[in-house]
């Protein structure tokens, strides 16, 4: 069974910027991967709630990798959260939770902004 120090991972997502890529944490503790999910996500995000008994999150989530397996994902259309029921994923589901947090800020949509406008003007430039 894993034990997640989730205050050191707290302070490191903590002095994360918002920007939207992938954080991970690596070291003694198990490998921990916050991410956007993907459409190749689906299937993986539809077992997710199966094991949760759990409606399947519709729409845009995030998804939280430990040690290459999913332990859980939260929806960002519905607030809602899915987890491995087999897996001691409290502390991962309160990292999804910042990680939502800091990407809700008005400082944080602000960066994202104006990140989407620099690479469509470099794609332009192309």
């Amino acid at each position: 069974m894993y034990v997640i120090r989730i205050g050191r991972l707290i302070d490191t997502f903590a002095r994360r910027s918002a920007s939207g890529d992938p954080l991970e944490v690596a070291g003694p503790s198990p490998s921990v991967v916050i991410r956007v999910a993907r459409d190749e996500d689906l299937p993986l995000l539809h077992d997710l709630a199966e094991l949760d008994s759990a409606e399947p999150l519709a729409g845009a989530a995030l998804v939280a990798i430990v040690d290459g397996r999913p332990w859980a994902a939260y929806g960002l259309e519905d607030d809602r959260v899915v987890a491995d029921p087999f897996q001691p994923s409290a502390d991962v589901v309160g990292l999804l939770r910042l990680r939502v947090h800091q990407l809700r800020t008005p400082d944080a949509q602000s960066r994202l902004r104006r990140r989407r406008r620099q690479v469509a003007r470099r794609i332009g430039a192309s």
